[in-house]
């Protein structure tokens, strides 16, 4: 039966309409938004006083299954999205083994359908077995159910197979995201290189590492006029590059994580390995110049780059511990306290970069509004509630989050997907 949202504030991308609205949802469908509405319906909520906005979508999330299921279950990971308000995710590739052909993304979608929470899309991988090599079957793995390939966690270095991928995802309509970073520069680098990482004793990852590989992807995909999507960017300079491509009319667009615009490497200094991440935590003039980006919307989307670890994996010293952090049930947190709390963002913007950008992007024709015909998929958000992170609350598998303890603002108390409520506080 249908779901009906009583006194609902909708906020969409273009607007906060403070007159207050009700939603009916039927047949996983927004059918009627109106005033008054009344209907026979299995289940009611009463959204007053609160934001009712399009459910979050999230292109970069690892979810670990197939592989290191100790780490996190494609499970686990739905729940703690739902938590966090997002209605559809992208899972990235570098699974063991790797998504690379079409029985492993079939495998990931059965299980999601099972499951059935949320949304789950497969990220193919741009090379077989994510060696830089060569090309995995991009045909194969749209037929399979991806939209977008990557080689996250590693770069596609080889410039000439990052040409035939660009080259081949203008035939397939398929999305290419490049992790940017030159491991001959990187090298074994596990912070930013700068004073912090002199004064800490700790190898540090230089910047160019991140630039010199957008520089080369934006003047192949303007080579070639194709579509590029920069993965976790976290530079002023990442950022300069991508502002003057869009200038060009390059069909670029870039994502950023809220860990890069809220921490620097200064946090480093604790030596805490849940703030190993990669790229690393920059520079205090990098975190101004990514939430400037996100306001002048260079930066397209906000994502997580969830990336759960075992404690065993990251009780180790800084130098071998795993890079990541988990980050879908803060994510909306760290926007409000860091962006809207901060006047960065409006509203509007936030979900313009966390819903309605990820669905063009992506080419979600009915997701990423509050508008009839489109997807029920929904998060109900009390903006002004203050709540502490907590470890034992996390639905995800894995605690590696340096934000424990942490005061936020702004919490999920409802997601809805496809008309059915899957997560409620």
């Amino acid at each position: 039966m249908a779901l009906l949202i009583k006194n609902a504030i909708i906020v969409n991308a273009d607007k906060i309409s403070h007159q207050k609205a009700d939603i009916l949802i039927d047949k996983g469908k927004i059918i009627e938004i109106g005033t008054a509405l009344t209907k026979k319906v299995a289940k009611q909520i009463d959204a007053s006083g609160k934001y009712v906005a399009p459910g979050f979508i999230d292109m970069h999330v690892h979810l670990r299954e197939p592989g290191r299921e100790d780490k996190e279950t494609i499970e686990t990971g739905m729940q703690a999205a739902a938590k966090g308000g997002f209605t559809t995710i992208m899972c990235m590739p570098n699974t063991d083994p790797v998504i690379d052909n079409c029985m492993i993304v079939e495998a990931i979608l059965k299980e999601a359908a099972r499951v059935g929470t949320i949304n789950v899309i497969p990220v193919g991988a741009i090379t077989k077995g994510q060696r830089n090599e060569e090309l995995t079957d991009m045909f194969e793995l749209k037929e399979a159910g991806c939209l977008a390939l990557s080689d996250d966690g590693s770069s596609v270095l080889n410039s000439k197979l990052m040409r035939l991928a660009l080259e081949y995802s203008r035939m397939t309509g398929l999305l290419i995201i490049n992790h940017c970073q030159d491991t001959a520069l990187s090298g074994d680098g596990v912070m930013n290189e700068g004073k912090n990482s002199t004064v800490l004793g700790l190898k540090g990852d230089p910047g160019i590492s991140e630039t010199v590989i957008i520089a080369r992807d934006i003047e192949i995909a303007h080579y070639l006029n194709a579509k590029i999507h920069i993965a976790h960017i976290s530079l002023r300079r990442s950022v300069d590059l991508v502002r003057a491509a869009k200038k060009q009319g390059i069909q670029i667009t870039a994502e950023v994580c809220p860990h890069h615009f809220t921490l620097t490497d200064d946090e480093l200094k604790s030596f805490n390995t849940n703030l190993k991440v990669n790229p690393p935590l920059r520079t205090s003039a990098d975190v101004a110049a990514l939430k400037k980006a996100l306001k002048d919307s260079t930066i397209d989307c906000i994502v997580t780059d969830h990336a759960p670890h075992t404690p065993e994996d990251k009780e180790v010293d800084f130098d071998h511990a795993p890079f990541g952090m988990i980050g879908l049930e803060t994510a909306l947190g760290l926007a409000v306290t860091e962006l809207i709390e901060a006047n960065v963002l409006s509203w509007p913007q936030l979900i313009e970069k966390m819903s309605l950008n990820p669905a063009k992007v992506l080419g979600l024709a009915n997701k990423g509004k509050i508008e009839e015909g489109y997807d029920g998929d929904i998060v109900i958000i009390d903006p002004e509630k203050e709540w502490v992170v907590d470890a034992k609350a996390f639905l995800s598998k894995s605690k590696n989050s340096p934000f424990i303890g942490r005061i936020m603002r702004g919490l999920v108390e409802t997601t809805i997907c496809g008309g059915k409520i899957v997560y409620r506080q």
